[in-house]
């Protein structure tokens, strides 16, 4: 079955894929704003803290049980079940899962079509189609379902190559050029007037919030969801990583790269909010607060781009082309989750079901569009606050709880040999079987309770 499926050619293809899905646009403007909003360093400490006791075990649970069934979601969690009822429980958070990973591909695509327009727009101004680059940054039911018809159509493409011809050999190509754009852009801002400000906000801790619930429960939150973990990416990828790959080893390098991506993502943003400030564009709310992200992307930004002339659409340009590899290399493995079941289950044809799947997912961001202020901001909210903690909840239950312990070491040995005499499976087996599962219910209460 894993021949037919497919699989990662290599460790550095898989890095790459699993990397482009965890670093998305949440990472690159939604991570430092809210570092700048809770206490600068001190949320930055609490992250990476959270990212390596949180996010990595839950990230291994996925990974583990997605390589030992090879396998989607669904069978997956039927496979490692010791009993029918709980096969099918499993079965059915694996349903949950690819439905939420759909509804989460729905808005991305919105947001991901207005960054291709404004990349189209730093093009048009260069070559002085003053209405064309006005039309593409205006929000118009046009507009945006154009482009999210056209990011879709990218989705498509890659997904319809397969495993190696598609996402590995894609993101091994995206992946590096995100990498580049974004340092080459760091390098950028950072000599420009007031990025030392923006410098101080990230960097100088404010100790005073570093034990506030409000700056951990937003900390979990960011280290949870910034893996793209709880429906199901991570384990549809773990699928198809070959039987001899160090598990714990390549699971630590896709953490580190995407918690780089997203402190790195902190060097530009922030000190660019700090640029625009000193050129005259207002960064604060009424109330003294940070802006939102949103109103950070798509105003702020470009207001500030607006100042610098030619030199601001060149970097206006190189900008929403990184925000727009950002939004492939993670949407990619959202399609791939409903996909992948399709294929595997029912026996369809790769190229058609992601035709169909696709379009059902545009279907719905099409109504999303038509009725963009009632639905936009509740599907964001139903599946980012609510859905997510609650799949990746029970990923870790299965992991922890329900999959016999001899199987799971023994699905490790295969890439290491070694394993039970090590620091990993002396601390990962209870931690992802006690504490993962309590601080992810932290997180969904407070996402609750507030």
């Amino acid at each position: 079955m894993a021949v037919i499926r497919g699989e990662f050619s290599s460790r550095f293809g898989f890095v790459m894929a699993a990397s482009g899905s965890a670093v998305g646009l949440g990472n690159i403007w939604g991570f430092p704003t809210q570092a700048a909003s809770n206490g600068g360093a001190a949320f930055l400490l609490v992250y990476l803290i959270l990212a390596f006791t949180l996010a990595y075990p839950a990230l291994m649970a996925e990974l583990i049980i997605g390589r030992h069934a090879h396998a989607n979601a669904v069978s997956a969690l039927r496979l490692v079940s010791p009993t029918r009822l709980i096969g099918n429980i499993g079965a059915l958070a694996g349903i949950a899962g690819l439905i939420v990973a759909s509804l989460i591909l729905s808005f991305y695509a919105i947001v991901a079509g207005w960054m291709i327009a404004f990349f189209l727009s730093s093009i048009a101004d260069l070559l002085g189609m003053e209405n064309l680059s006005l039309w593409l940054v205006s929000f118009s039911s046009w507009r945006n379902i154009l482009f999210m018809l056209i990011f879709m159509a990218l989705n498509v493409g890659v997904i319809s190559a397969g495993v190696q011809g598609g996402i590995e050999r894609w993101s091994t190509r995206l992946m590096p050029v995100l990498l580049t754009t974004l340092a080459l852009l760091v390098v950028y801002v950072l000599t420009l007037d007031g990025a030392m400000e923006g410098l101080r906000v990230y960097l100088l801790p404010d100790f005073s919030q570093i034990l506030s619930p409000r700056l951990i429960i937003n900390a979990l939150g960011s280290a949870f969801f910034s893996l793209s973990l709880g429906v199901g990416t991570m384990l549809i990828y773990g699928s198809y990583i070959k039987d001899d790959e160090n598990l714990p080893l390549v699971g630590g390098m896709v953490t580190v790269l995407d918690i780089l991506i997203a402190v790195l993502a902190g060097f530009l943003v922030l000190p660019a909010m700090y640029v625009a400030l000193n050129s005259g564009v207002e960064i604060f709310t009424e109330s003294g607060a940070l802006i939102s992200e949103d109103t950070l992307i798509f105003t702020v930004l470009p207001e500030l781009f607006a100042t610098m002339g030619v030199t601001g659409i060149i970097v206006s340009l190189i900008f929403f082309f990184l925000m727009s590899i950002a939004a492939v290399t993670s949407s990619i493995s959202m399609l791939e989750v409903p996909v992948a079941y399709a294929i595997e289950e029912h026996g369809t044809d790769r190229k058609i079901t992601t035709i169909a799947v696709s379009c059902v997912i545009a279907v719905i961001s099409v109504c999303i569009l038509l009725n963009f202020e009632s639905l936009f901001g509740a599907v964001i909210t139903l599946t980012t606050r609510y859905s997510q903690p609650l799949l990746g909840f029970v990923f870790c239950i299965y992991a922890g709880w329900v999959w016999r312990r001899d199987l799971l070491l023994q699905e490790l040995r295969k890439g290491n040999p070694e394993i039970s005499e090590g620091l990993f499976w002396k601390i990962w087996p209870w931690y992802v079987k006690l504490v993962c599962p309590l601080i992810i219910l932290a997180i969904f209460a407070q996402s609750i309770w507030g």
